[in-house]
């Protein structure tokens, strides 16, 4: 009988973390996964709701600045593969919160590497690493790939450099299987709606039903390269099938403006956008980060992977859901 594969996820809750789940579970494995109290436990498991039945035994409380309760979490999971995805991921909030941010998306990735060194370093781990490393550092052809140097424009940033490169030490220092997976901005209908993407189309639908008349946003003219998390959260399982580990860009290779992100959608639910959105000095980034457009070829080369959305389709779909949403809840 072929042994179930069990896997634990930190911050399993979220965008990454829920789709990650119903991958794996699809896959077959026992799913678990670390979520930190919140006084609002009504709404701390929405995403999940899907699997949630299967995994509500599994999940386990938990927090990266508290090593004991990682521990617990290795020791209650047993896994083979810990996939590390919980961290404070707000680009613009991490200028608000710099300390907190180092602690939690730094630090953290170092108590969970001591924490699986401790329990059993044969376990593979894989760290959610980001393009907001490179910062505004860009290769000549326009690309940032796994050799373009490191410079970050953000708390945020800069705290996941730190991540990276205390997973490769470890890796190096105990040959543990850990692999960075350098990721670039992802989408879906689950997105936070205080990220671009999703408080664009939010706003766009809610403009178009007559529930609110402006969006005001920051840096229209920044550029990103935008998937779907579904195609990513494969990614990071490709990652930990192959038999070394190693640090790999995941992108689409295709980037776009905040501009175009807000005439599409607009466009798609035919409005004209001049008349509704605007730009607010408050929003803009402290140090801003103008282009990211990243060269996936060695994790494709490797591991086979392709994404399947498109940047329209990965929008419709996020439109479809905020008018099924709001004709559902009327």
């Amino acid at each position: 009988m072929k042994e179930v594969k069990r896997a634990l996820i930190t911050g399993i809750n979220g965008q990454d973390g829920s789709y990650l789940a119903e991958f794996l579970i699809n896959k077959g494995y026992e799913v678990y996964g670390t979520i930190k109290r919140n006084s609002v436990s009504e709404n701390q498991t929405a995403r999940l709701d899907s699997i949630y039945d299967k995994i509500k035994d599994n999940l386990i409380y938990a927090d990266l600045l508290d090593v004991p309760s990682l521990l617990h979490a290795l020791k209650k999971s047993n896994p083979s593969e810990v996939y590390n995805l919980a961290a404070q991921s707000h680009v613009r909030i991490s200028f608000d919160q710099p300390v907190y941010t180092a602690q939690a998306t730094g630090m953290g990735t170092l108590n969970l590497l001591e924490a699986i060194r401790i329990y059993d370093p044969s376990i593979k781990m894989y760290q959610a690493s980001s393009s907001e490393m490179f910062g505004n550092s860009i290769d000549p052809d326009g690309y940032q790939r796994e050799t373009t140097p490191l410079n970050p424009v953000s708390p945020y940033g800069c705290a996941k450099v730190f991540s990276y490169n205390i997973c490769r030490n470890y890796r190096n220092s105990y040959g543990m299987f850990i692999s960075n997976g350098i990721l670039f901005n992802h989408e879906s209908p689950r997105r936070g709606t205080n990220f671009v993407t999703n408080k664009v189309v939010k706003s766009a639908v809610r403009i178009k039903l007559g529930m609110e008349k402006e969006l005001v946003l920051g840096n229209l003219n920044a550029t990103r390269d935008w998937g779907h998390a579904k195609d990513y959260i494969e990614a990071m399982w490709m990652m930990l099938q192959k038999e070394e580990s190693g640090d790999y860009v995941c992108s689409t290779g295709v980037s776009h403006s905040v501009l175009e992100l807000i005439q599409y959608v607009f466009g798609k639910l035919g409005m004209d956008w001049t008349q509704y959105v605007s730009s607010d000095e408050k929003f803009m980034r402290p140090e801003e980060l103008e282009d990211l457009k990243g060269d996936s070829s060695k994790l494709r080369n490797e591991t086979g992977w392709t994404p399947k959305y498109t940047f329209e389709t990965m929008l419709d779909e996020m439109i479809s859901h905020w008018i099924e949403y709001y004709s559902s809840n009327e």
